[in-house]
């Protein structure tokens, strides 16, 4: 009877019914919470209303010390250790790991070590929890002024060979580590060289500084071929005599190959012959120029392969090779690259329908057709287009995951699950995710199962799909595609006149549903707008112009991103997947990689240079498929993706936006 009244409280938590709302058996000590840190935010002293009982065991009741233990946190760390400090110490030591805790830990350990407080941070110093590199630095400085130093050295030394610059606070490990002798200018050379092989140039140029110039020379000859790869590798030609590592001049030549691949390809020769290069060591060079000329779309990127050592390759190269033999429609070239790649990458989907498409192109029709089919249980971009290919309809492999109302209610019974939904009640989403995904990583295997139908439950998509997608679970599309927004997208659907299924597509793929959701750029919402592309659009379409904040309203943001988008489409002449180049990579990028003459669609996305917007077009499309599939619960038919793409009939038109 016990197990099953804790099943019905749960069931409290997870998504409220029609009709009349549970009781809340957090209501009380909710109100008095939130009076409580509004009290702590007014800064008032002290607790100036003692704690009840039904506070003090309300699941947030940690977050409420942790705010007074903030708000008297410069009296607590001021002068000697004290009562206060103590507190403060106690709650980071009771609540170690914990969500709740770390703005506190990391503050109190920075004022220990600003204080030199050495033998108490170490002992509160945990490198599981405090893995950021001013707090591992700060423990190697607490080590050295302590001692004794068994193993520091190495310690030290391993936190130097960074390629990258480290904060200040790594300084006085270092000089501890030069005033014994251990910084060696080798050692400052070797890091220079990580740096330089990492493109990190201006570290290494720091660096080098420090070392006698017959060992900083080649150094920084090394950070010009990276910063001025042309300009210098036209001195090499002109000077055969000039010496210059070999490691330096394939990275300035990769570098220039990137940025000029028909400029690289007519200085080859040149090269070759300057530097004397045997057969075996030019391979590495025209195997750049094939790359950097792949990935512009150059016909003689076939050629620099060639020239290439099969030895040389690595996947990348490999997948390059087969994609430059499709833009330049040598099937038999297809169909060899593809052969001769690793096992493991030739047995990857993608592969296996390009090596259907191979033998269909060369009349193995039985063969393409068994390949297809080896495809169609994949569930990706690749499926459908075998199914295309095939001329079936498509239906996607729906495996539900096992979730179930008992199951999601047991784990909400969690302390950190309880934690998580009571932080979103009190509007603390960040905190409330963070608890989320602290819950989740403690509990076992088969109850994480349930835990991500809860997130869903609770709205918390991207959690739910982040989790999945950790432990390989995508094909529950019933939960893991949800359509939170549905009378936002249809509005916005019929206004724009698109697909309510494609709108959904973009909204997964650029938030995962979150309506907040920002990026460095500065994109906002649900559809990811870039505020300026947001006004722009709303004039066009004679729409309100939104401020940045209002782009978070998921109504505002879905109607100006189809809109933005359907424009896109217009000027594409239709052609989806090229406007989904261009929402993604800007329509400038998208018309650049634009063939001269019409290609096939597949053909064309594979050789989207940009790893990011190449992963977006198939990823929308095959998102768009799958939510399609689940308003319509019938298998789908994708003729329209045996497509071709073609410039726009004004050559101008994707610019243009």
């Amino acid at each position: 009877m016990k197990a099953a009244a804790c099943v019905t409280l749960a069931l409290l938590f997870l998504v409220p019914a029609a009709g009349a709302a549970p009781a809340d058996p957090y209501a009380g000590a909710r109100e008095e919470y939130l009076a409580a840190q509004a009290r702590v935010r007014s800064e008032q002293p002290g607790n100036a209303v003692p704690d009840s009982v039904a506070l003090r065991d309300y699941p947030l009741y940690p977050y409420l010390e942790a705010a007074r233990l903030r708000r008297d946190f410069n009296i607590a760390t001021s002068g000697e250790p004290g009562p206060r400090a103590q507190e403060l110490e106690g709650f980071i030591v009771r609540h170690a790991g914990e969500p709740v805790a770390r703005g506190l830990r990391r503050n109190w350990l920075q004022v220990m070590a600003e204080s030199k407080r050495w033998a108490r941070y170490l002992e509160v110093y945990d490198p599981d929890i405090d893995d950021n590199i001013t707090a591992r630095c700060d423990a190697l400085v607490g080590r050295a002024a302590l001692g004794p130093d068994d193993g520091l050295a190495d310690a030290v030394t391993e936190v130097w060979m960074s390629p990258r610059s480290l904060p200040k606070a790594c300084d006085p490990a270092f000089d501890w580590l030069r005033t014994r002798g251990r910084l060696t200018p080798q050692l400052i050379e070797e890091r220079a060289r990580l740096a330089l092989a990492d493109g990190n140039s201006g570290l290494a140029r720091y660096l080098a500084r420090s070392l006698p110039e017959a060992t900083a020379a080649p150094l920084m000859q090394w950070a010009d071929l990276l910063q001025q790869p042309a300009a210098r590798i036209e001195e090499l030609i002109e000077a055969p005599e000039r010496p210059v590592e070999g490691q330096a001049l394939l990275a300035g030549w990769t570098r220039f190959a990137r940025q000029d691949p028909e400029g690289a390809a007519a200085l080859y020769p040149a090269l070759l012959s300057s530097r004397r290069m045997a057969e075996q060591q030019a391979s590495a060079y025209a195997l750049a120029v094939a790359l950097g000329a792949s990935w512009s779309r150059k016909t003689f990127a076939l050629d620099f392969f060639d020239l290439a050592a099969q030895g040389d390759y690595d996947d990348v190269a490999h997948e390059w090779h087969v994609r430059a033999a499709l833009w330049a429609g040598d099937w038999q070239r297809v169909a060899a690259a593809i052969a001769a790649m690793p096992p493991a990458l030739r047995e990857d989907p993608s592969w296996r329908y390009w090596a259907a498409r191979a033998d269909e192109k060369l009349g193995n029709e039985a063969a393409a057709r068994g390949g297809y089919a080896t495809v169609l249980p994949t569930d990706n971009w690749y499926a459908v287009l075998s199914a295309a290919r095939l001329g079936r309809p498509y239906v996607p492999d729906l495996q539900p995951i096992g979730i179930s109302d008992e199951g999601m209610a047991r784990v909400s019974l969690a302390p950190g699950m309880l934690r998580a939904r009571e932080l979103n009640r009190v509007e603390m989403p960040g905190s409330a995710k963070s608890e989320w995904r602290y819950a989740y990583r403690k509990l076992p295997p088969e109850e994480q199962i349930q835990a991500i139908g809860l997130a869903s439950a609770w709205g918390w998509h991207l959690e739910a799909v982040a989790a999945a997608a950790q432990r390989g679970l995508f094909n529950d599309y019933e939960l893991l595609y949800p359509r939170p927004y549905d009378s936002q997208v249809r509005t916005a659907a019929r206004f724009a006149g698109l697909p309510p299924e494609l709108i959904y597509a973009l909204i997964r793929q650029e938030s995962l549903y979150q309506a907040d959701a920002g990026s460095r750029a500065g994109a906002r919402g649900l559809m990811q707008l870039m505020p300026a592309t947001a006004r722009r659009t709303a004039r066009r379409w004679d729409l309100p112009i939104p401020s940045n904040a209002g782009l978070l309203d998921p109504a505002t943001n879905v109607r100006l991103g189809a809109a933005t988008l359907s424009s896109l489409i217009r000027l594409a002449d239709q052609q989806i997947p090229l406007a989904l180049a261009g929402y993604n990579a800007g329509p400038a990028a998208a018309r650049r990689w634009l063939p001269d003459e019409p290609m096939e669609t597949d053909v064309w996305v594979e050789n989207i240079p940009y790893n990011e917007t190449r992963g977006y077009v198939r990823r929308v499309s095959w998102h768009a498929v799958v939510f399609a599939w689940l308003a319509e619960k019938k298998p789908q038919n994708v003729e329209s993706w045996l497509s071709q793409i073609r410039r726009p009939a004004s050559d101008a038109a994707l610019q243009s936006n």
